[in-house]
């Protein structure tokens, strides 16, 4: 299996996304691209994500351990059609947006980043 992207915390594989220490206390979370269903790009700010370094105080998302976030500008939601969203800050968001979209079969996003929910 071949690795196409990977930073510190995010790994895209030909059949995956890995996203390290999504679990406690560092486990790493595998999402096969055939069971994602949106992606949704987001800029992240101080009260919307930006000082989320794990965790979450909304229940619907869910972050992985990144503590370079706090200086990152933008963030992806993966929808997996359950009631947890992962919430993801890759190094290069647009090379992880663009192998997901391909990978799994999604439109082509606007380019534009929507504001984040609070996480």
């Amino acid at each position: 299996m071949s690795v196409d992207y990977q930073d510190p915390w995010v790994a895209c594989t030909s059949n995956e996304v890995r996203l390290r220490a999504y679990y406690f206390p560092w486990g790493t979370k595998r999402i096969r691209y055939a069971s994602i269903r949106a992606v949704r790009r987001v800029e992240l700010s101080t009260v919307r994500g930006m000082w989320r370094i794990w965790g979450t105080t909304n229940p619907r998302y869910w972050a992985n351990l990144d503590p370079q976030r706090p200086r990152k500008r933008f963030g992806l939601i993966l929808d997996l059609g359950r009631r947890i969203r992962p919430f993801v800050t890759p190094d290069d968001p647009d090379t992880v947006e663009r192998l997901i979209r391909d990978r799994a079969h999604l439109p082509a996003g606007s380019g534009d980043a929507g504001q984040s929910p609070i996480i």
